[in-house]
């Protein structure tokens, strides 16, 4: 009687046993049979980020190559912009910039003026090629002649409205193929876009916001700076190219009027000066190291290599610059300009600090182009950020 007792309690946890066991083989084949899926919403979010170029680049690069045009007759002076597009220094602007210049110069965006030469004009198609020697075998400008262009499609206008040189307004697409006539040009088939085109604008470039790429012209805007117009790409590329091949150097005219205009115009060295300096330290704050190298005198590479100074900036995490104190020697043709700048630098992965320095620069000529000729700085206070979680 007691044996039969003790074997049904063994025989039902038998059972029990394989029932489970059972039950277990079954969800696992089950599990083995039919794949997990998991959206990873980080590694999207990642893929659609590096697919959108960094806004910050994107400006900084075309600002390389855009410039502004400055046409003078006998009684007048228009002010546009236009952008390197080849390797001959050839620039593309709108033809009623340049249409009546007696001379044309252009302004880049380190503050050098070079005298320019028509290379070739429309008629009817509002477009004009423009040669500039000395900025031959520079990079240009990356183009997308085969763009399809699309409502909602986010823009940059980059040129120099009311003569601000290298400025940048975002927009999208808002209409397309427009078409209608200024003055003697035909517009067809014409961008609409949302960024406004004020008088400077003419000839810079409009840029896709996606990639990166000049897909149009900036050519006009309604008086209220509401919306402007831009020539695609496709309508520009052959007769630019056509122009560009045709052109003979020996026969384009590059007199000038304005030879040693500079050095007998102090204002004009200290905007230039102020110009010069912001744009060094936004190329130090993007870590384009190289283009603030050649914004240096002769004298100073001489003195500091490339890799002394990118080690004195390599560090710079982020910078604040304050107000100027420009000054004119009047003696030596130089403008002086002391100023306070706070870099926040990482020594280490562990430590940031923020230092304010002292800066003083000497702003001159160098084979008529402008310079940073001298500069040094001093650390004026330093503290150490809290440490970030």
């Amino acid at each position: 009687m007691k044996n039969k007792q003790f074997i049904f309690p063994v025989l039902l946890t038998v059972l029990f046993l394989s029932v489970g066991a059972t039950a277990v083989f079954l969800i696992y084949q089950n599990w083995d049979d039919h794949s997990l899926e998991l959206k990873n919403t980080l590694a999207h979010q990642v893929e659609e980020q590096q697919d959108k170029v960094n806004l910050k680049s994107i400006i900084h690069q075309s600002q390389k190559n855009v410039v502004q045009v400055e046409a003078l007759d006998k009684w007048n002076e228009t002010i546009g912009s236009g952008f390197l597009y080849n390797d001959k220094g050839d620039i593309i602007t709108n033809a009623h910039v340049v249409e009546n210049a007696e001379t044309i110069y252009v302004k880049t965006a380190n503050a050098q003026t070079y005298t320019a030469a028509l290379v070739g004009k429309g008629d009817k198609l509002d477009i004009a090629v423009i040669r500039v020697p000395q900025l031959a075998n520079q990079s240009p400008a990356l183009l997308d002649t085969s763009y399809e262009a699309e409502l909602g499609d986010e823009i940059l206008a980059v040129g120099s409205p009311l003569g601000f040189q290298n400025s940048v307004t975002l927009g999208i697409i808002s209409g397309l193929n427009r078409s209608f006539e200024i003055d003697d040009f035909d517009y067809e088939d014409a961008y609409q876009i949302s960024a406004q085109i004020n008088h400077g604008n003419s000839g810079g470039p409009l840029i896709n916001r996606a990639s990166g790429k000049v897909i149009a012209v900036n050519s006009a805007g309604i008086d209220d700076g509401s919306m402007g117009f831009s020539i695609p790409m496709q309508q520009v590329i052959d007769k630019a190219e056509q122009w560009s091949d045709q052109a003979d150097d020996e026969n384009l005219d590059y007199e000038s009027a304005i030879a040693n205009a500079q050095e007998s115009d102090p204002d004009k060295l200290k905007e230039d000066a102020k110009y010069m300096i912001n744009y060094f330290f936004e190329s130090i704050s993007i870590r384009d190291f190289i283009n603030a190298y050649t914004l240096l005198g002769s004298d100073w590479q001489t003195e500091t290599s490339y890799q002394q100074f990118r080690e004195d900036y390599i560090y710079i995490v982020d910078t604040n610059t304050a107000e100027m104190n420009v000054q004119f020697d009047e003696e030596n043709n130089l403008a002086k300009v002391t100023m306070e700048v706070e870099h926040e630098e990482r020594s280490s992965p562990e430590k940031v600090y923020k230092r304010v320095y002292r800066y003083r620069f000497d702003v001159g000529y160098e084979n008529d182009q402008v310079r940073l000729l001298k500069g040094k700085r001093e650390l004026i206070s330093e503290k150490e950020k809290s440490k970030e979680s």
